[in-house]
């Protein structure tokens, strides 16, 4: 069976790695899109729009139910009741007071109708009698036969042109609980469409409202939900239809429903001072059509990514290779060459030296008392000082020169194109330079000295003659009372007094 060539391995690795590397981008860019998209929709159904109707809601109480607070207050004041009962006798009492009334609380209307007179009171002064056959004057029969205190309608008002405005009709009770007329205030349509418009722009949600029976109430400047207008019912926009369907009146709570082609969330909360239902208005797009963009953009990258793999992937290969390699080379706390790599750079050095022929000098340091500082400060404090020392050690010396990790405390140089007497002179500034420096750990200043063991290569030395050679003088250096130089050279010592 022939075997397969080690290009079409390489190939064959490279595909399976792109190939695992784009189903994984794929598989979390998708997962990630609907795990966010989930997200977002739980978010928007059980946080945001609930939160909105909250934050409307409180809003719609101050801006709002306050007129309906007026009108309690107005139906309960006992001027209003004493006045009534004293038989009405001065109308510009009641015009003063009701006019009171709007200036005091910013309200654009007030008034009351006696039940007794049928007089209809204004801040401006007496403005009719009501009739049960007026049309315009149904209101008020319509207040005074019903159950509850109060209603909320939208009528034109005859004191202001006519105008729309949204009335609190409150009834009003003698001291013996019997109806005496009724009083309240209004709002322009105007004022609360633009209320409706600021809480559309600040919440980027639509907003309106909708009475018991499913009809718009009132809607913002552009309309309701498909540009429905006030008094339209839900059940007539196609968009609505089998949401309608499914509450024959509108109940509180979230729902989705689509429309022209666009997925809503909705939320429905009853607000029970007004009587209507505040719908809050969220299309889908609005937030998910960000996701979608990040996973356009995801998949783009996912592409790029691939693809620069497929172009890199050698390189890296390559790299990882040559950094394995000279790992194998250095040592892995100075980063200064081990014995493997000085080998290597060792006999390309001699091989120059005696082929030029160039003088090369080696050096054989070992740090004094190293073991004792071990003992004292510990092998993390030892670690410290070896990596301080070679890089003193490399501050010494040249570019070209060779510089190497023996083992342990102890170091190699050998200096190229240097006779004895120069490396003599190189070796002495190193003892000095490290007797003069100062290690710093954990708050000590730790000191150390070196011995040092020179030697210069012979014409017929081998790399283990010229080490031999030097390690003999290192250890001379040692006995002879340490943190010195000495010499050795064949059939010849030298020790620098």
């Amino acid at each position: 069976m022939p075997l397969r060539s080690p290009l079409y391995s390489q190939r064959s690795l490279i595909l399976t790695l792109v190939a695992l590397l784009g189903a994984g981008f794929l598989a979390t860019s998708l997962l990630s899109y609907y795990a966010s998209r989930a997200s977002i929709r739980d978010n928007i159904v059980n946080t945001e729009l609930p939160l909105t109707s909250d934050t409307v809601y409180s809003e719609i109480q101050k801006d709002l139910v306050r007129p309906i607070l007026i009108s309690s207050m107005m139906s309960r004041d006992t001027f209003m009741r004493d006045w009534v009962v004293n038989g009405e006798r001065d109308a510009e009492q009641m015009t003063r007071y009701l006019n009171e009334v709007m200036t005091h609380y910013g309200a654009y209307t007030a008034f009351f109708v006696s039940d007794t007179s049928l007089t209809y009171y204004h801040a401006k002064g007496v403005l009719k009698q009501v009739k049960a056959t007026e049309p315009r004057d149904a209101w008020y029969f319509r207040v005074r036969d019903m159950k509850d205190p109060y209603e909320i309608n939208v009528d034109p008002d005859l004191a202001n042109k006519d105008n729309l405005t949204v009335f609190i009709n409150y009834k009003v009770f003698d001291y013996n609980n019997r109806f005496i007329g009724a009083a309240g205030v209004g709002l322009t349509v105007d004022a609360v469409i633009k209320l409706i418009d600021k809480y559309q722009q600040h919440y980027q949600r639509s907003v309106y409202f909708v009475d018991t029976f499913g009809r718009l109430v009132l809607t913002g400047a552009e309309g309701g939900p498909q540009g429905a207008r006030a008094g339209q019912p839900l059940s007539e926009l196609d968009s609505m239809k089998n949401l309608v369907s499914q509450l024959p009146k509108p109940h509180s709570g979230s729902y989705e429903y689509s429309g022209q082609g666009q997925g809503h969330f909705l939320n429905v909360r009853f607000i029970p001072e007004l009587n209507w239902y505040l719908f809050v208005d969220k299309l889908e797009d609005g937030d998910l059509s960000d996701i979608r963009r990040s996973l356009y953009l995801n998949l783009l990258i996912c592409l790029v990514v691939t693809l620069t793999v497929i172009a890199l992937l050698n390189r890296v290969i390559k790299r990882y290779q040559s950094k394995i390699h000279a790992q194998a080379t250095l040592d892995s706390l100075t980063e200064l060459p081990n014995r493997r790599g000085f080998d290597l750079l060792a006999a390309q050095a001699m091989h120059e030296a005696q082929r030029e022929p160039k003088p090369l000098t080696a050096l054989l340091l070992d740090l004094d008392h190293f073991k004792a500082l071990n003992d004292n400060y510990g092998h993390l404090a030892g670690d410290q000082v070896l990596i301080g020392f070679a890089r003193d050690l490399e501050s010494c010396l040249r570019h070209s020169d060779i510089v190497c990790r023996w083992g342990g405390e102890e170091f190699i140089v050998l200096l190229k194109d240097t006779d004895g007497e120069t490396g003599l002179m190189i070796a002495e500034k190193i003892r000095r330079h490290v007797e003069q420096q100062r290690y710093a750990y954990n708050g000590s200043d730790l000191q150390l000295t070196v011995s040092i063991g020179l030697t210069t290569l012979q014409p017929d030395d081998s790399l283990h003659a010229l080490l031999s050679r030097a390690d003999h003088a290192m250890y001379r250096a040692k006995q002879s009372g340490r943190n010195r130089t000495c010499v050795e050279m064949p059939h010849s010592s030298y020790e620098p007094a």
